[in-house]
């Protein structure tokens, strides 16, 4: 049984890099795309204006340079926001979390207790994306008035993203989930829902703590104080092969 149960999560974690790399593939063919047509356009246009206006001396060409250099730096920084935030390079999870929660439509709260320990960057890559493609279902799906991010360490680094809104998540209706286990799964993490009709709706994220280089390690304890038991109602466990 041991063995089939190795060969069965062998295969899920196959497919479920698989599917990475395919998805990879496809945002790399868009940045590059959006690269091209958006911000090489854009500042191809920017020389041209530059030019004419230094030839003419004219200050509506200046100030017609100085909007586009804003806008494509606006660009620029929309791109790069979409590959990996600075702040959660510099600052960590919790305030790249503080950052992403500022700029949903739907308050937010994030109770993050992680200290000065920091995970390693990838977890820290993958918790961070994972809670923000949590947080655009429950703009986009939940119809919540408000959310939740909490964010507890030691050894499991634990990310759940709560809302109060109509509940019903089905993994299975394009939902992004399934994509969200994969994420995690490539980090032998995985992914639990809990939606009942109604709500609340909780999403929990959870992944092997290992130490990133810029902390001091998690706390021995495994400590998860501040998350409660999402209702068993509804609850389950999303697979990365979309077997559940």
């Amino acid at each position: 049984r041991r063995e089939k149960e190795l060969d069965a999560r062998l295969t899920e974690v196959t497919a479920s890099r698989a599917r990475l790399a395919d998805a990879f593939e496809v945002e790399r063919r868009r940045i590059e795309r959006d690269l091209h047509d958006g911000a090489q356009q854009r500042l191809t246009g920017l020389i041209m204006t530059l030019g004419l206006a230094k030839l003419d001396a004219d200050p509506a060409l200046v100030a017609k340079a100085q909007d586009e250099a804003r806008a494509v730096l606006a660009e620029l920084r929309d791109l790069v926001h979409g590959i990996q935030p600075s702040v959660l390079t510099d600052r960590g999870l919790g305030a790249a979390l503080e950052a992403l929660a500022e700029r949903s439509p739907v308050p937010v709260r994030v109770d993050e207790r992680l200290g000065s320990s920091r995970p390693a960057e990838a977890l820290e890559i993958a918790a961070y994306f994972a809670a923000s493609e949590a947080l655009t279902n429950v703009a986009k799906h939940s119809g919540a008035a408000h959310a939740t991010v909490t964010v507890r360490g030691g050894r499991t680094l634990t990310v759940e993203v709560r809302d109060d809104g109509r509940g019903g998540a089905d993994p299975e209706r394009g939902t992004g989930l399934t994509g969200l286990a994969d994420r995690l799964a490539v980090h032998g993490g995985r992914l639990r829902l809990s939606s009942p009709p109604g709500g609340p709706t909780v999403v929990r994220m959870e992944l092997p703590w290992a130490d990133g280089a810029q902390g001091a390690g998690a706390r021995e304890d495994g400590s998860t104080t501040g998350l409660t038991e999402p209702p068993r109602e509804g609850r389950r466990e999303i697979h990365a092969a979309g077997d559940c």
